[in-house]
């Protein structure tokens, strides 16, 4: 594959990190593709005569006039891009990840040593500097206690493969300690979307209390308009950005309830309903999923930190 010759679309971050939108190299492309299906919406004619439509018409124009400029938002959830973000805080990975379709991949610290991963720090102060690193220091610390004392605990079966029981081990170790690692270690992260989810996912995020989320947002926006130009700068309402902004800043984040360490916030299981499902519940074997159906029996909302 000549990989060199294709040019992903790339926007430097502030703070030294990077926002990367995938080019594949497809001949047909994601918005190419979104058109073709929205082609068979409209019209019987077949797929092979839609695909000589694109040939002679291309689809910048059609996903302009449909899906931007009509509104036709159907029509995006039918193309799809990659983007990779790199350098950025484990808080803006969260505020990415924080979506019902996310899909993609982050840095696991569950088996990558974040020892000297970057921290980073919005304050910039020599008291910030210091407490991010005594937390880099605890994080070290713990990982040489445990890679002595979980061997000991959980000694070596004859059974297993020495290479599989140390890669175990360590992961046990990066397990207990992740939790110590401050949220401003930097991390990478992956997100495959469709273009739809991209726009309204981005709708929220421009509003982040959390600058960092904010002007990662903004590259993204970007990016993905430099990448797929038909296909976003959406028109922006004054009414609609007021009240993100609004709810975002008053909303989104956790306020902890003076005297409320943990608490039962809401409780909206049908008990009956649910009752109903108990020969399915109790039938149901180990790792599977339970039916998407029994959403319907309600929700349960904790409040704690």
């Amino acid at each position: 594959m000549d990989l060199q010759s294709i040019k992903h679309i790339q926007k430097q971050l502030p703070g030294g990190g990077m926002v990367l939108v995938l080019e594949t190299g497809a001949t047909i492309t994601s918005e190419a593709e979104a058109m073709l299906q929205a082609l068979h919406s409209r019209s019987i004619g077949g797929i092979k005569n839609h695909l000589e439509v694109l040939a002679s018409k291309g689809p910048e124009k059609f996903m302009s006039t449909f899906y931007v400029g009509y509104g036709h938002k159907s029509i995006g959830d039918c193309g799809t891009c990659t983007l990779f973000i790199e350098g950025v805080s484990m808080l803006v990975a969260k505020a990415i990840q924080d979506w019902p379709l996310y899909s993609g991949q982050e840095a696991s610290t569950r088996y990558i040593d974040f020892a000297h991963q970057p921290f980073i720090d919005p304050a910039q102060t020599p008291e910030s500097h210091t407490i991010l690193e005594t937390w880099r220091t605890f994080y070290m610390k713990g990982l040489a206690v445990l890679s002595e004392e979980l061997p000991n605990r959980f000694p070596k079966q004859e059974s297993e493969d020495e290479k599989i029981y140390t890669k175990a081990i360590m992961a046990r170790a990066f397990d207990i300690m992740r939790s110590f690692l401050p949220s401003g270690a930097s991390t990478n992260l992956a997100w495959h979307t469709n273009f739809r989810q991209a726009a309204d996912h981005l709708l929220r995020l421009r509003h982040h209390p959390l600058k960092e989320v904010r002007d990662v947002a903004e590259k993204i926006e970007e990016a993905l308009t430099e990448a797929f130009p038909s296909s976003f700068g959406h028109k922006r309402y004054d009414a609609t950005e007021n009240f993100n902004q609004e709810w975002m800043n008053i909303h989104y984040y956790f306020t902890k309830k003076e005297g409320v360490d943990f608490a039962l916030t809401q409780n909206t299981v049908d008990a009956h309903l649910l009752s109903l499902h108990n020969q399915t519940l109790q039938a149901r074997p180990a790792k599977t999923e339970i039916p998407k159906e029994l959403t319907e029996c309600g929700t349960v909302q904790f409040e704690f930190l």
